[in-house]
């Protein structure tokens, strides 16, 4: 384990990237099969042989500028300590009904169990009851871990532990709630955000739907994964802040599948430029957006807005759009909203990462000014990214976006530096 330690500061989804956390799919996205895929919450199947390599490129890309930590190696270090293997053991298996198990995974050294935890076990078919059990895993794997902005996220110098919405993907929680819990590394412990609510298993909140416009303003999305409750925990933990916070909710489709989080049709490019869904944030439309605001512990205001854009600016943020999908044809706007085209990341003020294949997205940040960087040719080192003020790097995405998220979903963020105040905030 390192001896030094990282402290949560994330104030912004545009400072520049110090260390970010992924993870790299494996094994465990191999075992499913069509009828599996939709539990599993994919949008279609994926070929690791493909994914590995495209999310291999996207790791490299962000070693470029920050240090990216693995979670399965976090794992593998958190489960050589006794009391944090058996307290996670007893939850996963609590959680799964697989009691079974216990001592199964109690017995396994740390690298084997972080695999087992990761990419399932296969049932044993020691018994004629288990020979006809039609499962073929007495402990599921998670192929979903790859996207590690949902389970845990950053605000400020606090990491919070979401409650995700699916049964499938608790297990994600629970593994990055005992990394932050019990990893000598991290000097910000875990906040899970059920512990704030009277009704802790209602509570729905995952990081993709978690933005953070300026220190004292967060967004928030209103959709098929964070629902009131997982709101509510939120504004209570907000309660505890000294400062005066707005939190900004925006209400989401239903569906399709596409819109499961507000960082699919809304994310942050650099102080005063965002990527947008425009028939979701800009268009007249009956998704609500609401203003709340929370001061001396106390929840003073909640109000309907007329949009986003707007409250952000009545707040001094006025940020200029540019269109998923361009700004003309209807279907490639829907198109590629379903491929992640809004879902930038950013390592710094205007320096993102998006998918290659979203074409009339990358052409919107190329009218204004940011020059298109494939990845391949930043990684054999024939650009350099100190040429340039503004930049998209363009990483392979055909087989990840199947997966139904971008770059930003691939993240968590752990530390940024702030951007400069005084070009995010108008001066009045």
């Amino acid at each position: 384990m390192s001896e030094k330690t990282i402290k949560a500061q994330v104030n912004s989804e545009i400072g520049e990237l110090e260390y970010v956390i992924t993870h790299s799919p494996g094994p465990e996205i191999q075992g499913m099969s069509p009828e599996h895929a939709s539990h599993e919450l994919y949008n279609d199947l994926l070929n690791l042989s493909v994914a590995r390599p495209e999310h291999d490129e996207f790791n490299s890309v962000l070693k470029e500028v920050a240090q990216v930590l693995e979670v399965r190696e976090l794992l593998i270090d958190v489960l050589s300590l006794q009391e944090t293997k058996r307290r996670l053991i007893e939850r996963v298996c609590g959680h799964e009904t697989s009691n079974g198990l216990f001592h199964q995974l109690m017995d396994a050294e740390p690298e084997a169990l972080a695999n087992q935890l990761i990419e399932g076990v296969n049932v044993k078919r020691n018994t004629f009851t288990k020979y006809l059990d039609k499962n073929r895993f007495a402990l599921p794997p998670i192929p979903n871990l790859f996207f590690t902005r949902d389970p845990s996220f950053s605000i400020n110098n606090h990491v919070l532990i979401g409650g995700m919405a699916t049964h499938v993907r608790q297990r994600e929680a629970y593994i990055m709630e005992a990394i932050f819990e019990s990893h000598p590394v991290f000097a910000s412990s875990a906040i899970n955000l059920s512990s704030f609510s009277e009704h802790p298993t209602q509570v729905h909140i995952e990081g993709g739907d978690v933005l953070i416009a300026r220190e004292d303003i967060l967004l928030c999305g209103l959709s098929s994964r964070t629902n009131s409750y997982g709101i509510d925990s939120l504004i209570e933990w907000m309660k505890t802040m000294p400062q005066t916070r707005h939190l900004i909710i925006q209400e989401l489709p239903a569906s399709p599948k596409s819109f499961i989080h507000l960082d699919m049709v809304f994310t942050f490019l650099d102080t005063h430029q965002c990527m947008i869904y425009e028939p979701v944030i800009q268009r007249t439309n009956r998704y609500n957006t609401y203003h709340l605001i929370v001061d001396n512990g106390n929840l003073v205001q909640i109000k309907k807005t007329d949009g986003l854009l707007n409250t952000l600016r009545s707040l001094g943020m006025e940020l200029e759009p540019l269109y998923c999908g361009g700004s003309t044809d209807s279907i490639a706007m829907e198109q590629e909203q379903w491929q992640s085209g809004a879902n930038f990341f950013a390592v710094g003020p205007g320096k993102v990462i998006g998918y290659a294949r979203n074409r009339h997205s990358i052409e919107s940040l190329s009218d204004n000014g940011y020059a298109v960087i494939p990845a391949h040719e930043l990684l054999s080192r024939r650009i350099k990214l100190s040429d340039y003020q503004k930049y998209v790097i363009t990483i392979r995405g055909d087989e990840l976006s199947r997966g139904g998220g971008g770059a930003r979903c691939m993240t968590m963020p752990l530390s940024r530096k702030d951007p400069d105040r005084n070009t995010i905030i108008n001066q009045h």
